[in-house]
């Protein structure tokens, strides 16, 4: 309907059904995130689910919504106009510099088979926010942090590897237009100050670091 997203909430890498609970708290989430990255206080419209019972006082207080149970499907019923709110701290210029590399970084969302190649994906978008975390990629992929560094490590990754690959891509993306500088660059990538920017860029050169 007009005025409406839907967003399905599927279970990730699963073989059969989604478990009740596990579609509660992936509602939870999306809606969680939405208050916390918007700081304000958002309500979905309504709230599909498979079940037919099972559903609290606790359950309608917190989703502040019509919760509709025997659902087709797990769904989060959302206000549209809600879904365009921009994120608290949001920076206009900041986005601009790096929406090319978040572009790139959708299609090969799309293209990924491997989970870390979906990991590098979601870090480089995290880092245009500032905050790259392994606990929020895992939520996003639906998994448990635990689970997400075991099967990245099965293939050969860790969380911390695959950061600074996208710290390295995104800032090789940045120094290629002269327009940006180095203060700023370091800053985008998630630096603390361009001394620390220049020691990783030195490292990712295979250059000795004078000490």
């Amino acid at each position: 309907m007009a005025g409406e997203a839907r967003a399905t909430l599927r279970w990730l890498f699963a073989d059969g059904p989604e478990p009740d609970a596990a579609a509660d708290v992936t509602a939870a989430t999306v809606l969680e995130l939405g208050r916390r990255g918007t700081g304000q206080p958002l309500a979905p419209i309504r709230v599909e689910l498979t079940r037919r019972e099972g559903i609290t006082d606790r359950h309608r207080a917190y989703f502040g919504a019509t919760i509709r149970l025997g659902a087709a499907e797990n769904a989060e019923i959302l206000n549209r106009a809600d879904v365009g709110l921009p994120p608290a701290g949001h920076n206009p210029d900041r986005l601009a510099l790096l929406e090319p590399s978040l572009a790139e970084s959708l299609r090969d969302f799309e293209g990924a088979q491997a989970l870390s190649d979906q990991v590098r994906v979601l870090i480089r978008r995290a880092i245009a926010s500032g905050k790259p975390d392994v606990a929020e990629a895992a939520r996003e992929l639906g998994l448990s942090e635990r689970t997400l560094q075991r099967r990245i490590g099965e293939e050969g990754a860790t969380f911390r590897d695959l950061l600074g690959e996208a710290r390295q891509d995104l800032s090789l993306t940045l120094l290629s237009d002269r327009q940006n500088g180095i203060d700023e660059i370091a800053f985008l990538v998630g630096f603390q100050d361009t001394s620390s920017f220049y020691r990783a860029f030195r490292s990712w050169k295979g250059l000795a670091t004078a000490e």
